[in-house]
């Protein structure tokens, strides 16, 4: 893998390798002087990237073991295919990210999220991870075990993650309807309503003074249908000017649960593509000063951006997750191609975001200079790395400099 998926990150690993077994990335991993591992790509930040071996877990053999309320599954399986797999078993994750084309330990190890009052991030998931350390030994940290909230979030700097147990329920279907021409306004005021109204809750939004509202509705839940903007009478993208063919089901047809939570079929090129994409987190009762301190920057985001999206995300125990301890309310970008302008334009956002105590999506781009200090359990963390490797083989730079202090 030579660049991450949308192609502004090139990897700098002199040599890329696709073990076949738990074995072969033990021999990996100790031989290696540097090492990271990396999964689909679909970071936008060189969380990922090392001077030395990058490890790639697609030729690992795919596990799909179903316990007590969970599953164990290859770290390196995608969302989309763990999803088909649990649906024939009548069983369901609670949360889904936008898009399903993500791998498990990827998502997990970055707190990537859906959206929802009551739904939690991907890690919050996790029972139970399986990785191996510098010196090429298998460790395992479970729910409840000394070590095991900053084992999960840990972007791939404690070790290789190998396998990840999930917690599942069991399958229910979604109807997902679209809201136009929703008022800003109406976000701002009546925040915690609208993100109530449904199971899952999407704004999308350029900051022109309306939103588009993707709502969905768990089927059998009571339905409480937004009372502003009003129902879209084609089907949408969340990028306008994008071919909503490449979407998830709309106008209220019900379907389960990996069909209608991502915004974007499995089966399609997510999103735009070419893109750059930046996020940030705020405690939940500050998301309608922020929402109204962004507004205020619409003609500066224009040049550059392509669509917005505020979610809601559950609180979750996880040390370095975005959503640590607090439930959140997440402000999402996605850019033009412009890296240069859309950085010099994330300065504005981070500055007009400042007072509401934001935290960046590990997997996106950010200026904040200072992420560690954001986090109250940040030297619990570097105590955990440095028990388990000791000698820097996992250290990155881009990790290091900017993220973990």
């Amino acid at each position: 893998m030579s660049t991450n998926w949308a192609g502004n990150v090139t990897f700098s690993a002199t040599r890329t390798e696709h073990p076949g077994s738990v074995d072969e990335v033990r021999r990996l991993v100790a031989g290696a002087t540097t090492v990271r591992a990396v999964g689909t790509g679909h970071s936008f930040s060189r969380i990922a990237d090392t001077a030395g071996t990058q490890v790639a877990l697609d030729a690992m053999p795919e596990v799909f073991e179903v316990g007590d309320r969970a599953v164990r599954v290859d770290a390196g399986m995608r969302l989309a295919r763990l999803a088909e797999l649990l649906q024939v078993r009548g069983l369901a994750l609670p949360a889904m990210p936008s898009l399903p084309h993500i791998s498990v330990a990827g998502a997990t190890a970055t707190a990537t999220h859906g959206s929802g009052n009551d739904v939690p991030s991907l890690a919050s998931l996790v029972r139970r991870v399986e990785l191996v350390t510098a010196e090429g030994e298998p460790v395992t940290f479970a729910r409840g075990e000394e070590g095991f909230d900053g084992a999960v979030v840990a972007f791939g700097t404690l070790g290789v993650v190998t396998h990840v147990e999930l917690e599942v329920v069991d399958t229910f279907d979604v109807e997902q309807r679209v809201y136009d021409d929703v008022p800003l306004d109406a976000l701002v005021e009546d925040f915690d309503a609208i993100f109530g109204s449904a199971y899952s809750v999407s704004a999308f939004t350029c900051w022109h003074g309306r939103a588009r509202v993707f709502a969905k509705h768990r089927v059998g839940d009571e339905r409480r249908p937004l009372r502003v903007g009003r129902d879209a009478p084609e089907a949408r993208h969340p990028v306008e000017g994008q071919p909503p063919h490449r979407c998830t089901a709309q106008f209220g047809v019900p379907g389960p649960w990996h069909e209608r939570l991502p915004h974007f079929r499995a089966d399609f090129l997510p999103s735009v593509g070419e893109e750059l994409q930046a996020e940030y987190f705020v405690p939940r009762e500050h998301a309608g000063r922020a929402l109204r301190a962004l507004e205020g920057l619409r003609d500066e985001l224009a040049p550059f951006l392509l669509t917005s999206e505020i979610r809601t995300i559950a609180a979750d125990t996880q040390w370095m997750s975005m959503v640590h301890d607090r439930p959140s309310a997440a402000f999402h970008f996605t850019w033009r191609p412009d890296e240069v302008g859309v950085r010099a334009v994330l300065r504005r956002v981070e500055e007009a975001l400042l007072p509401f105590d934001p935290r960046p999506h590990w997997g996106k781009v950010t200026e904040l200079p200072d992420v560690p200090g954001r986090y109250p359990r940040t030297r619990d963390f570097a105590e955990l790395r440095a028990r388990l490797d000791p000698t820097g083989k996992f250290r990155d730079n881009a990790v290091d400099g900017r993220y973990t202090g």
